[in-house]
Formats: C-alpha cells, structure tokens, sequence
C-alpha cells in the first residue's frame, strides 16, 4: 500500500483531519511591495545582490518529480519556478557545509546532487540505507557523515561523505527498540528528526513513535553512534523536530500530539551532554480549545536573525511566531495566524528575515508572506504557487557565493 502519510499524522487522527481546512482559510490580501532596497548583514556578509535558490521536495506519486528548483526573489519574499529534478519521493533534503552539494532521501536510500553556479543540480550518486525510506537529513558540522532518520522502521543510518561529494557506505545503523502497549497504544519506534548538537559532540535522534530523544556520542575515530542518554518526554507528546538557538546554548522541540514547544538548556561542556527543561509554550490559536485533538503541531524553523522561531500546526492550519530572549532563550508569543493552505508541513524563512514560505502539503501549493513585526501580522504577498505533496522547503545561497573556507550553517547564513 502506500504509505506516504505515515509519518504526517498518528493513524489515531488521520481520519479527524479531513476537511479541517476550510474554516481557517486565510483572509488575507496580496501586499503591493514598494519601497528602497534592503541589506541585511548575514553571517558576515552583506547580502546585496546575493543569489539565493529555494527547493522543495515532493512525493512522486502523481506529477511530481521530486525536487522543484525555485528562484528566489529576497526583496520581494516571493518564489519563481524554474526546474525540475527526477528523485523518487523526496521527503526531505539537506546540504553540505560548503554549500557545493545538496543531499535528498530517495525511496530505500538517499541521493546526493552537485548544486552549480546558479542553484541547478547534477546528480553524483545514490546509495542504499538498508531499510526504508527515511524522512529527514542532517550533515554534521565537519562535513564527514549524513544522518539519516527513519520513520517507518524506527532506524538512525550514519552515511559517510567523501571530499568530493559522492556517498560513500554506511558508517553505522542504530535501530530504536519499542516500548510495548500501554493503555492501548503500541509504541512503536518512529526516529522523524535527527540533528547533530551545535559542538558536533552529539547527535539527538527524535523519536516520534516512543516519545524521547535518544542522544548518541559520535565516535569519530570508530565512525560509531553511542548512546549516552535518553530526554524522555511526556507520554503521547510526540516529539517532532529539534533544532537550536543560534548560539548553540538552547534547543526547542516542537512536540506534535501535544501541540508545544519545549525549551532547553544545552550544556555539552561535560563529560555528558545536558539539557534542562526551561519553558513549555502552546501552538495552537486556543491552547485549551476541545478541539485540539484535530491539530497537530507540524514545522519548525529559526529565523536567520536567530531571533524569531516560527512553526506551523495542521488541522488549524496555522503559523505561530515567538521572539528569543537572547538571554534565557525563553520564547514570547507573538501571533498564530491562518496561512491559507492545508496541513502546512514545512516552513522556510528569507534571509531577510522579513518574509516567509509554507509547504502547504495537502493543498498542494507554496504560499508566501511578508512579515511585519511591529504589527505582528503577515499578509500574503504573491498568489499560491501549486506543487503536488510538498514535504520540505528550504532556501540556500548558490555555492559561488560559499566559495573557499565558507560554510552554510542550518539556518541557511553563510560563514568565514
């Protein structure tokens, strides 16, 4: 059968999210931009004339091939189509710290693409990952592994990266174990994030189906994951993402059953990692409303500026908005707002920082809005861009502009 929604929503409310949508369409009108052009410093660099590309990856099941290729217009906050790339069902993508190459999950394995001057991508090589098709990528900071998360079959899958970008064999393969029925439920294990500490020391592999995040050692001179504790969470919370402050001091988990993000402390001085709950928020419009069982937490993305998150919830069909305390990392509620499109899976944010774009993938489109933090508002700037089955989006610069000793951390800034 096909399987492709597995890992959007638990089977226990698949059912409850049809025609959720219709009500929470957004009213929102297209903004005429005018105005001087703006520069931002980002990671160091003036970003004037800066080529940026955005791709988003698709389930190829109807049309789609699987990576769209998109020109990005930063000043507007809007998208152009330009291409498209054959890759079976792609339901995340990633890229290499030099920026050169763009790594895809690919049905049982994982694709690797060279990205040109302009954004366009030739493909390198495929391999297997010796299990089912995984759901997210994560390059680590020295550019030497891929890690792999697998929903279906609850696998970690450590890939090596050669110099030349090709991949090579698999390093390491760590499966999740269970936790039985309890109260009905049979906790499976389903790994739907994986994401390496900001010191490289850890990787954090989040387990939706178990509701923990496992935190493995990376042995680096064994190429070996070592599990060195377990974040358990609440049960049926259903942890989703990771990801952490630009400082690399604090971490937020966007929880998908219980519609929150919890925020952590991160210590890895030690000869352990730590982290320490600091801050529970709500996603939802109505955090108490009787009907949150329809919602489902679903994106999560920083801001280049590494001072707003942002994420998205299904079934509301909402995107939230927080500022960062810089200080304490605790997060302050600024709006959640309709983005006028169903089950918004991904978010990607301009380097900007002034607009914003949904991978909207039950209505099969893109949608983009301009940002106005005085306000705390966003107004549609431009019309539904149609794509079918979007799993993830993403907005990098072009490698010519990451040439030399630059790297591209995960929020798409470039670095010296």
């Amino acid at each position: 059968g096909d399987h492709r929604d597995l890992h959007s929503f638990p089977t226990r409310r698949s059912s409850d999210l049809a025609g959720v949508n219709s009500n929470h369409l957004s009213s929102c009108r297209a903004l005429s931009l005018r105005g001087r052009r703006q520069r931002a410093i980002l990671g160091g660099n003036i970003m004037g004339n800066k080529k940026y590309v955005a791709y988003v990856g698709t389930y190829t099941h109807g049309n789609s091939k699987g990576i769209q290729v998109y020109d990005v217009d930063v000043e507007k906050g809007t998208l152009k189509e330009r291409s498209e790339v054959q890759v079976s069902n792609a339901s995340h993508t990633a890229i290499s710290k030099n920026g050169k190459f763009l790594y895809s999950i690919e049905d049982e394995g994982v694709a690797v693409f060279k990205r040109d001057e302009n954004g366009d991508l030739t493909r390198i090589n495929r391999v297997s990952i010796d299990g089912m098709r995984g759901c997210f990528l994560a390059t680590d900071v020295d550019g030497k592994y891929l890690y792999v998360a697998g929903y279906h079959d609850g696998k970690v899958t450590v890939v090596h990266t050669r110099r030349d970008g090709s991949l090579g064999r698999i390093m390491d393969g760590v499966y999740h174990k269970g936790l039985g029925s309890v109260a009905e439920r049979n906790f499976r294990p389903h790994v739907n994030c994986v994401r390496p500490t900001p010191d490289n020391k850890y990787l954090c592999a989040v387990d939706n189906g178990i509701d923990q995040v496992k935190i493995y050692r990376i042995n680096k001179r064994q190429h070996k994951l070592e599990l060195v504790d377990i974040l358990r969470c609440p049960r049926e919370s259903g942890p989703r993402i990771i990801r952490f402050s630009a400082d690399g001091r604090f971490a937020y988990i966007l929880f998908e059953l219980s519609n929150e993000i919890k925020v952590y402390s991160y210590d890895g001085s030690g000869s352990t990692p730590e982290f320490e709950l600091l801050q529970s928020v709500s996603t939802l419009r109505k955090p108490n409303d009787e009907d949150a069982i329809h919602n489902a937490a679903s994106g999560l993305a920083l801001a280049p500026d590494g001072r707003h998150l942002f994420c998205t919830t299904a079934g509301e069909n909402s995107v939230s908005m927080y500022e960062i305390d810089h200080e304490t990392g605790l997060l302050e509620k600024k709006f959640n707002l309709p983005i006028s499109g169903d089950y918004p899976k991904d978010l990607v944010i301009f380097p900007d920082n002034k607009h914003i774009a949904l991978a909207n993938h039950a209505s099969n489109s893109i949608t983009t809005f301009t940002v106005d933090y005085d306000k705390n508002i966003i107004v549609m700037n431009d019309k539904p861009h149609h794509i079918e089955t979007p799993n993830c989006i993403h907005i990098w610069p072009v490698p010519d502009e990451v040439a030399g000793d630059v790297h591209i951390d995960e929020i798409g800034r470039a670095h010296v």
